[in-house]
């Protein structure tokens, strides 16, 4: 790519040629089409490379397959992409977050689309009005670094699990945390954003403390590590300030930071090499770290 970029340039600083009359009349080659792949488009194109939305098997994410026989509690739903995958695959849903907005918005989709029984609630989850062991299948991403105490939390999440019930987790890796810190606004570190920066390490302990055995951990999302940094400096140029609700903002029309950042990406990706190098950079500069584990059959309550 880098060799395809210089021909380019090079070419392109070259003095313009006159051409001469025996060669005929100069045929110029029609433009390139536009680039219509906004940055979450590439972004989920990214994320089914590594694994997730799985529509031929049922799986969010390879090892995490959903089942009509499901009870799927979504814990911390946002959006509600985890939530509307679990509807597909003809699973009952729960689910939670402490923004009403959201709850009631997809609510609205669950009700279009869920033939099973469903329920949404506005909580902060310390506790949820939740019967012990409610669900066979228990998410929780993207939240706990949001959480004072992350491990009380963690215990009521594994609460609502039923025994045997398998959970999906994330949290943002450390590595783009620190980066993003001397880039990101100061309040991207304060209430209600990220006030846990949690290491593999801390992270792993905290989800076998709790009483689940870990069965599969990955890291990924170099992607929107850099996504970020050009969405802080737009968001910088543009004079605005992202507030609580920071991935809310990553919305059209996108900044050509931005863009431009998605389809050199994009192109990265469609090389021979592209996805091993994706690969890579995933592993040196993760976005999220990711945990399947499950809950013992012979679990009892935790308290």
């Amino acid at each position: 790519m880098i060799r395809r970029l210089i021909k380019r340039f090079m070419a392109a600083a070259q003095p313009p040629q006159i051409a001469q009359p025996e060669a005929g009349p100069v045929v110029e080659s029609a433009p390139e089409p536009p680039f219509t792949w906004s940055p979450r488009d590439v972004g989920f194109h990214d994320a089914v490379l590594d694994g997730w939305f799985l529509n031929d098997s049922g799986e969010l994410l390879k090892g995490f397959a959903i089942t009509p026989e499901d009870t799927v509690l979504d814990v911390g739903c946002g959006e509600g992409g985890a939530t509307m995958f679990a509807v597909r695959q003809g699973a009952s849903v729960i689910f939670t977050d402490s923004e009403h907005d959201k709850v009631r918005d997809l609510a609205r989709q669950v009700e279009a689309q869920c033939t099973r029984p469903s329920l949404g609630l506005v909580s902060d989850s310390l506790p949820l009005p939740l019967a012990d062991g409610c669900a066979s299948k228990v998410m929780c991403m993207e939240v706990l670094e949001h959480v004072d105490q992350p491990e009380p939390f963690m215990a009521e999440l594994v609460r609502m699990g039923r025994p045997g019930a398998l959970y999906l987790l994330s949290v943002p890796a450390p590595v783009g945390e620190h980066l993003q810190k001397g880039i990101a606004p100061a309040n991207y570190y304060q209430v209600p954003n990220h006030i846990q920066i949690f290491t593999p390490e801390r992270f792993a302990a905290m989800v076998e403390d709790a009483g689940l055995v870990i069965e599969h951990r990955q890291a990924s999302g170099f992607f929107w590590v850099m996504g970020m940094i050009f969405f802080w400096a737009s968001e910088k140029a543009a004079g605005q300030d992202p507030g609580g609700a920071v991935r809310d903002r990553i919305q059209a029309p996108f900044h050509p930071l931005m863009q431009g950042w998605a389809r050199t990406w994009h192109e990265m990706l469609q090389q021979p090499d592209g996805l091993a190098i994706k690969q890579v950079l995933d592993q040196f500069m993760p976005k999220s770290q990711v945990i399947i584990a499950r809950k013992p059959l012979d679990s009892g309550r935790v308290s």
